[in-house]
């Protein structure tokens, strides 16, 4: 053999060699990135209660933080993501604060899917993206607060937007699959994203809330103005809605008057105060009537101009991101309310 001959063979074979390495690696970082977080580590959590002296627990996940500054990011962010992360924070003080006289409150960090990104996708692709790394996560928190935290306690289940995607896969998934623990809810408040009459069908073992005071289901709704700009992306049909004022699926008109209270979110994401420094306590401001056939929560009552953020990616009228804040007194009501119906029976 010549020597040319075998300086090409000896080349080709190194070709080869680095073609697998770095089909190697490229493997094990994969299977390293689809790898759930360790949950183990207090770092890895939004929020963990100093103590659980409260004899129920909340289990929160946070809505779409996470936005792409650049076109060649991820779809998916990593767990460290800083601006993930700061964004959560804020959105955990306009939300699960809700929820802090009712119970003791956990909520871990996850990796979720950039909001844009996942709203111009179909639903089928948006599923299909969101039940990768987003629901490895979201399941593995849970599973290791059950298993370490939680201490056979009583829960609640809350989320908004993207995290309320992840929570109907708790409780398609793994409250199908640990009955136990499910008898354990007290109510999932699904908030933001659409539950449907599909989605039941497919999953007998949960139920829609029919009233105030009903423990074991799933609440939810999506607020819009009468009219709004486009279309509500996070409404599918179907969806089902249950008044966070009057507590019922009847489309009578709840007025702004009954409702106990809302608070008001600045752009930046904090939080209007009051002079000794708790959240001002904002009366008739918000209505709110189910609209059956829509699917929706309208709220008439608000200015779909005066509210609309410049950058945000739903159109004018749709109060997406007002869900919690629009309703934050009787949600935290509401859920007193469902605790102490499940306690009471649950002692007898």
């Amino acid at each position: 053999m010549s020597r040319g001959k075998k300086l090409r063979n000896i080349s080709i074979i190194v070709s080869l060699i680095l073609v697998l390495i770095a089909v190697l690696l490229l493997f094990f970082s994969m299977k390293n990135h689809n790898k759930a977080v360790e949950y183990s580590l207090a770092e890895n959590w939004l929020a963990l209660p100093v103590s659980s002296d409260m004899p129920v627990d909340v289990f929160y996940l946070y809505p779409t933080t996470y936005r792409k500054q650049d076109e060649n990011d991820e779809d998916i962010c990593e767990i460290e993501n800083g601006l993930m992360r700061s964004s959560a924070h804020l959105v955990f003080n306009q939300q699960a604060t809700a929820f802090d006289t009712v119970g003791n409150i956990y909520a871990p960090y996850y990796r979720q899917a950039d909001a844009a990104t996942c709203l111009a996708m179909t639903q089928a692709d948006r599923e299909e993206l969101l039940q990768g790394i987003p629901k490895t996560d979201v399941i593995a928190s849970f599973d290791y607060y059950i298993k370490n935290y939680n201490n056979g306690r009583p829960f609640i289940l809350a989320g908004h937007s993207q995290g309320s995607n992840m929570l109907l896969y708790l409780l398609s998934e793994y409250m199908k699959e640990h009955p136990d623990v499910y008898e354990r809810m007290v109510a999932a408040y699904v908030i933001g994203y659409s539950v449907t009459d599909e989605y039941l069908a497919e999953n007998p073992h949960l139920k829609f809330a029919e009233g105030a005071d009903d423990t074991g289901v799933i609440i939810s709704y999506n607020t819009q103005a009468p009219r709004i700009e486009g279309s509500n992306p996070v409404v599918l049909k179907g969806a089902l809605v249950i008044n966070p004022i009057t507590w019922t699926r009847q489309e009578n008109l709840a007025g702004a008057e009954g409702n106990p209270g809302s608070i008001l979110p600045y752009p930046d994401g904090s939080v209007a105060l009051d002079e000794d420094g708790t959240f001002q306590h904002v009366m008739n401001l918000a209505d709110a009537r189910v609209d059956t056939e829509k699917g929706v929560l309208i709220c008439s009552t608000v200015d779909p101009e005066t509210w609309h953020l410049e950058k945000s990616v739903f159109g004018k009228g749709v109060f997406h991101i007002f869900d919690y804040t629009f309703y934050y007194y009787s949600i935290r009501e509401n859920a007193t309310k469902r605790v102490e119906t499940f306690l009471s029976h649950d002692s007898k």
